[in-house]
C-alpha cells in the first residue's frame, strides 16, 4: 500500500472512530483482550461440545507480553564486523551532544554509543556498584541539616577518556560545577544539584566553589546533601562526567555551542566518534581501551531513518536495528524474516497538555495565569471525557499502545496507582460539564462559546512523525468537535520535533498562541516526577504548580519517603490529584518494539541488563535481507 493510501486509511479510521464513538458510548471498552484466558461455563454439555466449537478469531491485537527482551542468538560471531543503528525520526537529531547539555531524546540515542553513566541500574533502577564507580554513603549531621548524607564514589582504575586521559574524580566534579555555574545555557539544573551543600550558593554567584564536593584524590569524590532522598539512589545524583581537560578554557555560557560538544565530543564508552554529519549520522570507532573490555565490533554507523522508509531500511539490510519502531506499522511487517522482534514497556507516557501560566526566566519559575484560556479545570476535564483513549491504543496501535490512567507510569510497580478513577470516555458527560460550566453554543452552528459569549479556538500543537501523527491529531480534534469544542492545529499543520519543543517551552519561551498539545515524556528511571511537575522546572510546560502538589512532591523524596508504604500514600495521593487538577492527562502508555537483524548477538533490552554495547557482536559481514 503506498504511504498516500495509508495515511487516507487512517484518516477515514479516525473519522470512523468518531462516527462510531458518537453512537455509542461504550465503544473502544477493553472486552476483549488476545491474551485473555477463555472463559469457561459450568455447563456439563459444553465438554461434548469441545471438539465442535468454533476456532475463535483474531481480534488483531497484541500484548507487550507476547515479546522477548533478549535476542536469540544463532550462529558464531566473526571478529570485527559493523552495526547499522537506525535513529527513527522525522527530522534531523540536534546535535547537542553531551549529557551536560543536550535536551532531546533523539540526541540522547547518539550520546549513549560514545559516552555512558558512572553508575549503573538495577532492574528496580536503583544504583549499583557494577558501573564504572563504586560509592558507600554515610550519614552527614548537622544542626542546619541534621537529615544529610555523603555519598563516596571511587572511579575504578581502568575507566579512561577517548584521548587516553584516565577519568578523575575533577571531571566528574566539573560535571556540577558546570550545571549549577550561574552562566550554564543547559536544562539540568534542578532541585537534585541544589540539595548539594554549598551549590546555592555557587550557583548564586556568591561562592567560587561548592563546599558540599570534595575532591579526595584522583580517583575518590565526595558529594554532601543536604537532605537524605530516595531519588538520590534511583537517579537523582548526577552521573555523568565531562573531561575537565577539554573543557576548562571554554567559558560556561559558551560550552553548549563549542566544537567539543558539536564536532568533536569524547566519551568514556565503548564506541568513539569518528565522524558526524550534522543532524544525520554519526561513524562510531571501537574504543580497545574500554573500561569492560575490547567491543567485539569494529564500528558502529548511526544514522536518521524516517519512519515512512524505516521498514524498507530494516528489509534491505540498510540498518541491522533501530532505537524504536513505530508501532502503528508492526502489524503490517510483524512477519519480517530478517529480524526478531524484541519488546518491553517504555519508560514514557503520551499526554495532552494544557497552557496554564507561563515560565518566569528571571525567577526560573513557573507562574499560573488566572485568564489563560484552559484555566477552568471543568474545560480540561470535559476534553478528557471527550476522547477514547482505549479505542486509540487498539485501533491506530493495535493494542501495542494502551489506555494510560495515571502519570506514574506501570514499570515504576510499587508506586503506579493502577486503580486511580481517572476520567474515561464519555461525550454526554463532556456535554454535561461544559453546559455546567457555561461553555454553550450561542449562536446555534453546533459549536460552542466561551463563557462570555465570544468565539472559541483552541489551537493545539502536535508532532509529526510516522502514518498515523495526521490521523490521530485529528482524531482528538474531531472528538472534541463532536463535544462541540472547536480546535485547530497550530500554523495549521503538524510541527517537527525540535520545533515542537521549542515551543512548547523547552527553553523557557512558550508560544502564547498554544493553548494544548500532545506531547511524550521519557521519565527515566527515577519514580519521582518532580523533573516534570515541579514549580521551578523549564520543564513543567503546562506551567502548572499548586501547593498541595508542590508538598506532595516535596513529600515523596524527603527522608520519611524511604519507608516505600510512605512513599505508595504520597504518590498515590499525588496521582488523584492530577486527576482533580488535570494541567495535563495522560493519553497512552508505550510498547517499545526493537527489531534486531538475525546476524546481530547479544542484545537486551531489559532493565537493568548487565550486557553492554561492547558484547555485541555479528555472524557475517553483511545483513539479512527479508525474503
Amino acid at each position: 500500500m503506498s504511504k498516500s493510501l495509508k495515511w487516507l486509511f487512517a484518516l477515514m479510521l479516525a473519522m470512523l472512530l468518531v462516527l462510531a464513538a458518537c453512537g455509542n458510548n461504550t465503544a473502544g471498552d477493553d472486552d476483549q483482550k488476545k491474551d485473555d484466558p477463555k472463559t469457561e461455563t459450568e455447563d456439563p454439555k459444553d465438554d461434548e461440545k469441545e471438539d465442535e466449537e468454533e476456532p475463535v478469531e483474531d481480534d488483531g491485537l497484541y500484548s507487550i507480553d507476547d515479546f522477548a527482551t533478549s535476542k536469540t542468538n544463532e550462529g558464531e560471531a566473526i571478529e570485527g564486523g559493523s552495526l547499522t543503528f537506525g535513529l527513527v525520526s522525522d527530522t534531523v537529531f540536534e546535535g547537542t551532544l553531551n549529557y551536560n547539555f543536550y535536551s532531546g531524546a533523539p540526541d540522547a540515542e547518539v550520546i549513549a554509543w560514545f559516552d555512558e553513566s558512572m553508575l549503573y541500574t538495577d532492574g528496580n533502577f536503583t544504583f549499583t556498584n557494577e558501573g564504572p564507580a563504586e560509592f558507600t554513603t554515610e550519614p552527614y549531621e548537622t544542626d542546619e541539616y541534621p537529615n544529610g548524607v555523603t555519598f563516596t564514589f571511587k572511579i575504578k582504575d581502568n575507566v579512561n577518556w577517548h584521548d587516553g586521559e584516565p577519568v578523575k574524580a575533577e571531571d566528574w566534579a566539573f560535571s556540577f560545577e558546570v550545571i549549577g555555574h550561574p552562566d550554564y545555557t543547559g536544562v539540568r539544573y534542578g532541585p537534585d544539584f541544589s540539595n548539594i551543600v554549598g551549590m546555592e550558593e555557587y550557583n548564586a554567584g556568591e561562592a567560587d566553589t561548592i563546599s558540599g564536593i570534595e575532591i579526595v584524590d584522583e580517583k575518590t569524590l565526595k558529594i554532601t546533601y543536604k537532605e537524605s532522598q530516595p531519588s538520590l539512589l534511583t537517579g537523582g545524583v548526577w552521573s555523568y562526567a565531562m573531561p575537565k581537560h577539554i573543557f576548562k578554557d571554554i567559558p560556561v555560557a559558551e560550552m553548549q555551542e563549542s566544537d567539543a560538544v558539536r564536532k568533536n565530543p569524547i566519551g568514556m564508552g565503548p564506541f568513539k566518534v569518528k565522524s558526524i554529519t550534522p543532524g544525520e549520522s554519526v561513524v562510531y570507532e571501537k574504543f580497545a581501551d574500554y573500561w569492560r573490555g575490547e567491543p567485539n565490533l569494529d564500528e558502529v554507523v548511526l544514522k536518521v531513518v524516517s519512519p515512512s522508509t524505516v521498514v524498507q531500511a530494516l528489509q534491505t539490510g540498510e540498518v541491522d536495528m533501530v532505537d524504536s519502531f513505530p508501532v502503528d506499522q508492526f502489524v503490517d511487517n510483524a512477519d519480517m524474516s530478517n529480524v526478531e522482534w524484541l519488546g518491553i514497556t517504555d519508560l514514557a507516557y503520551t499526554y495532552i497538555g494544557f497552557k496554564l501560566g507561563h515560565w518566569d526566566a528571571e525567577a526560573k519559575k513557573v507562574v499560573m495565569d488566572p485568564d489563560k484560556k484552559m484555566a477552568d479545570v471543568n474545560l480540561r476535564r470535559a476534553m478528557w471525557y471527550a476522547v477514547d483513549n482505549n479505542a486509540v491504543g487498539e485501533k491506530f496501535y493495535n493494542g501495542l499502545r494502551w489506555q494510560a490512567n495515571s502519570l506514574i507510569i506501570p514499570p515504576f510497580k510499587d508506586y503506579h496507582n493502577a486503580d486511580v478513577e481517572a476520567p474515561t470516555y464519555n461525550p454526554d458527560e463532556a456535554k454535561k460539564l461544559l453546559d455546567e460550566a457555561g461553555y454553550v453554543d450561542v449562536d446555534g452552528d453546533g459549536i460552542r462559546e466561551d463563557k462570555n459569549g465570544e468565539e472559541l479556538v483552541i489551537n493545539f500543537a502536535s508532532m509529526s512523525g510516522g502514518d498515523v501523527a495526521e490521523p490521530l491529531a485529528q482524531y482528538y480534534i474531531q472528538s472534541w468537535a463532536a463535544v462541540g469544542l472547536k480546535v485547530e492545529l497550530i500554523d495549521g499543520r503538524l510541527l517537527e520535533f525540535n520545533a515542537f519543543y521549542d515551543r512548547v517551552g523547552q527553553n523557557g519561551e512558550d508560544d502564547p498562541n498554544i493553548d494544548i498539545y500532545q506531547g511524550a515524556w521519557s521519565t527515566g528511571t527515577d519514580v519521582n516526577p518532580y523533573g516534570l511537575y515541579g514549580p521551578d522546572q523549564m520543564f513543567n510546560f503546562p506551567r502548572y504548580e499548586s501547593e498541595k502538589s508542590s508538598e506532595l512532591l516535596a513529600a515523596g523524596n524527603s527522608p520519611e519517603a524511604f519507608d516505600v508504604a510512605y512513599r505508595q500514600e504520597v504518590y498515590k495521593e499525588w496521582q488523584e490529584l492530577m486527576v482533580e487538577d488535570i494541567p495535563v492527562f495522560p493519553t497512552l502508555y508505550r510498547a517499545v518494539l526493537i527489531p534486531v537483524n538475525n546476524r546481530v548477538l547479544n542484545y537486551a533490552i531489559d532493565y537493568g541488563s548487565t550486557m553492554g554495547r561492547h558484547e555485541l557482536a555479528v555472524t557475517q559481514e553483511e545483513p539479512f535481507k527479508h525474503e
